[in-house]
């Protein structure tokens, strides 16, 4: 669970309708919104998860070199869409260390906050979801066969064809007003009189507000290019 809307909803959606005790992991890989891992800890606690870990890949950073805007902080972050925004197999990296985790304490469900409108994230995609989920359990394929790990499943709401506006309805009829309490912005904030703010212009901010407006909830985020 990042920090941000989606993997919150997701992993409140999880949690309350399909029944699940959830630990939660959450990867610091160099990137400028570091404000998404202090948000994730609070949420983590807000969800009452079993366990929460912060794992250190911050080294991404210099393979990733100028691949992307989410690591380079030289880089201009987009308005909308566009493919500096796309970190090179980002979710497989993250999927392949929490599987490691989760076949080492014998758990069977791995959760991302991937939905319907993200198709144009390779590494979001069903066929993508469900290719590494055969890969990742064909690397423990003897001791799945031998009773000793149990066979994993990787979800996202995008399996289910949930769209970003209809999970954040979803989330917020479990969480309420501590959605508010996510991290989309893709800088680490603004500094303003009002605090750390979301910046309100980059394409994930856009997308936020966007997502608020289609599911017909009061968006409460205070960003900083707004007049209040």
């Amino acid at each position: 669970m990042s920090g941000g809307l989606d993997s919150l909803c997701a992993t409140a959606y999880v949690k309350s309708y399909k029944n699940y005790e959830i630990k939660i992991i959450t990867f610091s890989y160099g990137q400028r919104a570091k404000r998404e891992i202090v948000q994730s800890k609070k949420l983590a606690k807000a969800l009452n998860s079993d366990e929460y870990r912060v794992v250190d890949i911050s080294f991404m950073k210099q393979l990733y070199g100028n691949s992307n805007v989410l690591t380079n902080n030289k880089l201009s972050i987009p308005s909308k869409f566009d493919y500096t925004i796309v970190v090179p197999i980002r979710n497989a990296i993250f999927i392949t260390i929490a599987s490691a985790w989760a076949f080492s304490v014998n758990a069977d469900f791995i959760v991302f906050g991937a939905h319907a409108d993200d198709f144009n994230y390779p590494d979001c995609r069903p066929n993508f979801i469900e290719s590494i989920t055969g890969t990742l359990n064909l690397g423990e394929e003897d001791n799945i066969r031998s009773g000793t790990k149990n066979k994993i499943s990787v979800w996202s709401p995008s399996l289910e064809g949930i769209s970003k506006s209809e999970l954040l309805k979803l989330g917020h009829e479990i969480l309420g007003d501590t959605i508010f309490e996510s991290w989309s912005c893709y800088s680490n904030g603004k500094k303003t009189h009002r605090g750390i703010l979301h910046c309100g212009e980059c394409e994930s901010c856009i997308n936020r507000k966007t997502a608020f407006n289609n599911a017909s909830i009061e968006d409460k985020t205070v960003y900083a290019n707004s007049r209040e």
